[in-house]
């Protein structure tokens, strides 16, 4: 079939059009309980590898329309990697500058990743009160507003498009596409995927348990666990504005070695190559499955691609400094 331009239906104008419809998967091989189901909403398979395609897209095409982004607009966020890497590559698309504000944690693969892609970096060395490096990068972000002309900050952990564009993508691709639905378990950060996802689940299953994963350190819940983490793209070291926790009803928390240990599970048993925090969802599901009483089908999203992490999640040296680490933690 052809358009009017006479182009096959089948050719994109860009990559951002090739965002979103990602596959369901069934994890039969790691969750083989028949009582059960557990379905992975495969988010690494978006262009840019990661699910903060969605936000990239929808914000600055958003911006666009109501005229707040022009063509010499610079766009500026901070970011642990994937957003990033999502932002640089709309920027090539559309033409716009782009700076991302960044620390130490981002990957190497990422941080490589978006230079490649045109965009400028700002590293932020120093750590807030919190033992994070989300409020110093966020401090330079808006030094940088005073700076460059023409600037517009994307400000994930606020921006309302960022929920409404998981709300459109993943949440309503996965309520089209199941028909029996209990369970929800989203990683927590900006909480624009598990804010928007879950909404839009719950108008089909009123009924849903939404279930947010967080890391241990992380600040987002009250009273979570102590601790150190140095994984990307899960927990925060402040509370985002968009986040209702009222909306989530139960948050387990995980830590860098049960997040590394479930990547690799996850890989060997499914063949499925995922970043940090989809082993973080996976572990939390290991966690949640026995306290389950009656039968359930369970979604999740797996957020970005495993390449990112050979250096962090994949590498043995670091995967046993960070195993001494929890059980120095643990023990003491």
């Amino acid at each position: 079939m052809r358009d009017k331009q006479g182009r096959s239906s089948d050719i994109h104008a860009s990559l951002a059009d090739c965002m979103g419809q990602t596959p369901l998967v069934r994890l039969s091989r790691m969750f083989p309980n028949e009582h059960h189901q557990v379905f992975g909403k495969l988010e690494f398979m978006n262009p840019g590898g990661s699910m903060k395609d969605r936000p990239a897209r929808f914000i600055i095409e958003q911006a666009f329309r109501q005229g707040i982004l022009h063509a010499d607009s610079h766009i500026i966020e901070s970011t642990s990697g994937n957003l990033g890497i999502a932002l640089a590559m709309m920027g090539c698309i559309y033409g716009l500058k782009v700076t991302c504000v960044v620390d130490p944690n981002i990957s190497r693969t990422n941080l490589k990743i978006i230079q490649l892609m045109g965009a400028s970096v700002e590293m932020v060395e120093e750590k807030d009160a919190a033992g994070g490096y989300l409020l110093t990068r966020i401090e330079r972000v808006r030094s940088l507003l005073q700076e460059i002309p023409y600037s517009y900050w994307i400000n994930q952990y606020a921006n309302e498009w960022n929920w409404m564009a998981h709300y459109h993508g993943a949440g309503d691709e996965i309520a089209k596409a199941v028909s029996k639905l209990d369970v929800l378990v989203a990683g927590v950060s900006t909480s624009g995927s598990i804010m928007g996802t879950s909404r839009r689940l719950r108008e089909k299953f009123p009924n849903l348990l939404v279930v947010g994963v967080d890391a241990v350190g992380s600040v987002i819940f009250e009273g979570g666990p102590k601790g150190k983490r140095s994984l990307p793209g899960i927990g925060a070291s402040r509370v985002p504005e968009l986040l209702n926790r009222e909306e989530i009803d139960r948050v387990i928390h995980v830590n860098d070695y049960e997040s590394a240990r479930a990547c690799r599970e996850l890989v060997q048993k499914e063949g499925i190559f995922a970043g940090g925090s989809s082993g973080s969802v996976v572990a939390a599901i290991q966690k949640l499955l026995p306290e389950l009483d009656e039968p359930s089908h369970i979604v999740t999203l797996l957020p970005d691609r495993g390449d990112r992490y050979m250096d962090l999640v994949y590498d043995d040296t670091w995967l046993n400094a960070v195993k001494e680490r929890v059980d120095k933690y643990v023990n003491n």
